[in-house]
């Protein structure tokens, strides 16, 4: 399982990120990307030059956020 320091050393500068909006996406939607088997970098679509935040697959779960809301495949 990847701890934090294994998130963060994965290269993310390919990543395509999708976003997922709860409402009107006029003031930011949260973004998401898969950057490994295990792994996903969740951003800020009003602060995109901010560093995207690193899960794995059960913190994800355990926070609520679920892939499949991004269109994406876990």
């Amino acid at each position: 399982m990847l701890d934090g320091s294994d998130l963060y050393a994965l290269d993310i500068s390919g990543a395509s990120f999708v976003k997922a909006c709860g409402g009107p996406c006029t003031e930011g939607c949260v973004t998401l990307a898969r950057v490994g088997d295990d792994a996903w970098a969740l951003g800020d679509s009003k602060r995109p030059e901010a560093e995207p935040l690193r899960f794995t697959t059960a913190e994800l779960d355990a926070a609520g956020i679920d892939p499949a809301r991004f269109g994406v495949t876990v």
